[in-house]
């Protein structure tokens, strides 16, 4: 009879184990996770909080752009470093959209990037890896400038 009791005892301790480990978040809570964590993100130029900008990224994280790309957060951290220091941003953004992949693992943030005015100067697009539950960290970024297109040949 205990036998009986320990095995049955061990199956649904089992079952709620399991249960548990496919438990996930809904796609709309992801979304919500993503967004919170692009604003957070921006936040850190508006503060001028460099080290906060730094917890953001993927130790493997690559910022892409027209001047070359930085690989890993130590050099993108060193490149940024210029746009830290003073006393006002140069530039801030705000996402407008963002979308996380079925498996709740990657997302996906873009939206407007603005000089310090106000004025729509580009636009930025993240890609998002899921760390650890409610912990998003930044694996690629893109910036593009804004303006009309170039003029046709």
């Amino acid at each position: 009879m205990r036998l009986r009791l320990l095995s049955l005892l061990s199956a649904y301790l089992m079952l709620a184990a399991t249960t548990v480990a496919y438990a996930r978040e809904s796609n709309s809570d992801l979304k919500k996770q993503v967004m919170e964590a692009e604003r957070a993100f921006a936040a850190t130029m508006k503060t001028r909080d460099i080290d906060g900008f730094a917890r953001f990224l993927a130790d493997e994280a690559i910022f892409m752009s027209a001047q070359g790309n930085l690989r890993g957060k130590a050099a993108i951290v060193k490149g940024w470093r210029q746009f830290y220091a003073g006393p006002q941003a140069p530039f801030w953004w705000e996402p407008e959209e963002v979308e996380v992949v079925d498996s709740g693992t990657l997302a996906y943030s873009g939206g407007p990037v603005f000089d310090a005015a106000g004025k729509r100067i580009g636009r930025f697009n993240s890609i998002w890896r899921l760390k650890a539950p409610g912990q998003w960290e930044v694996v690629f970024d893109r910036g593009s400038d804004f303006g009309p297109p170039p003029p046709k040949r």
